[in-house]
């Protein structure tokens, strides 16, 4: 990852400008280089390796982030995506709201050729089978041919970050067979079987997957709505966080529990960091001509550094360029509208 620059937005996190500053010190330690969007006065003492560039302003609870990331400029996720656009950074990191870094994306990076949708991809912290979910929170409303293109990113995401090779990819249905879920999906269903007997290795379709089947293990990648995938996001990471604190307090409940809590300890430990949600550092930005990741707000410093080394590692793989090529070579790309050239051409005065 070395010579990798990713440009971090700071504003919007819960825990403020300071915490992020410090996950961008953890990274730049790691080797990657950080340009960091934010009020200088509230980030406290930078690392070396992180390049501070002031910008107060925060959209990140505008009612309308379309409008706002289109008439502010000097905002701080606006600023950091520009970086990108300009080619100052490889890749853009923001924790602030998901539809002020998907509005300045789009304004100032731009859809990659052929790309319907931008969609957000997360690799769950599933305990030895990392299951990658998107989804998960882009675009409440989808089509079929939505899906498909959602299913070859993820798949190129699960080669390039987790070393899978053949990702078996699945759409999240309320049954196995073709013929249940929605409309929606029975459309997206058959495109997608159609779709994937030309990818060669690419992925490798298994059809429809249930809710629990998600968690285990059924499918590498895992397709969905962005409403129902960040639903389903949200309610694992929930379950997780209660199960965590249920044990470590069942573990504190009395004298005997304690000296068992002790034993178990470093096993309870290492299960705890592999549900974290912190650890796979957020969702990828995927579909556009440069790279985005987006952690959740109430992220610590670790969640932000785990983004930031995540947006790196996207890079150095060349997510963006595989994902474009594994979709490509399957034929799902959007087909440009055929020029009519018996028009006649504009008379410029």
């Amino acid at each position: 990852m070395a010579g990798v620059t990713i440009a971090v937005d700071a504003n919007g996190a819960d825990l403020g400008p300071a915490e992020v500053a410090a996950g961008a010190g953890i990274a730049a330690a790691r080797g990657v280089r950080v340009l960091l969007f934010g009020p200088a006065d509230e980030l406290g003492e930078v690392a070396e390796g992180v390049e501070v560039v002031d910008a107060p302003v925060s959209i990140a609870k505008a009612p309308e982030p379309m409008a706002a990331a289109r008439s502010t400029p000097q905002a701080s996720v606006v600023q950091a995506v520009e970086a990108v656009a300009d080619g100052r950074a490889d890749a853009f990191v923001s924790g602030g709201a998901t539809g002020a870094a998907l509005a300045a994306a789009l304004f100032r990076v731009k859809r990659a050729t052929g790309i319907h949708r931008p969609a957000l991809a997360t690799p769950l912290p599933v305990p030895g089978h990392p299951v990658t979910l998107l989804d998960v929170g882009a675009n409440a409303e989808v089509r079929p041919e939505h899906l498909v293109q959602f299913a070859f990113m993820g798949a190129a995401l699960a080669r390039v970050v987790l070393g899978v090779e053949r990702p078996r990819v699945a759409l999240l249905s309320n049954g196995e067979e073709a013929q249940r879920g929605t409309p929606l999906v029975q459309e997206a269903h058959a495109a997608l079987a159609q779709r994937a007997a030309r990818a060669g290795d690419a992925l490798d379709f298994v059809g429809n997957v249930e809710g629990d089947d998600i968690t285990a293990g059924a499918a590498d990648v895992v397709v969905t709505d962005g409403f129902t995938g960040n639903v389903a996001l949200k309610l694992m990471e929930g379950v997780s966080q209660t199960v965590l604190g249920a044990i470590r307090d069942r573990a504190m409940a009395s004298p005997r529990a304690k000296a068992g809590g002790a034993l178990l300890r470093p096993a309870l430990r290492g299960l705890r960091d592999e549900i974290d949600p912190e650890g796979p550092g957020g969702a990828y930005l995927l579909g556009l001509r440069r790279l985005g990741v987006v952690p959740h707000g109430r992220f610590t410093r670790y969640g932000f550094s785990q983004a930031i080394l995540l947006a790196a590692r996207g890079v150095s793989g060349d997510i963006v360029g595989r994902t474009h090529q594994a979709l490509e070579a399957a034929g799902a790309l959007r087909a440009r509208p055929p020029v009519d050239r018996s028009a006649p051409s504009p008379t410029v005065h």
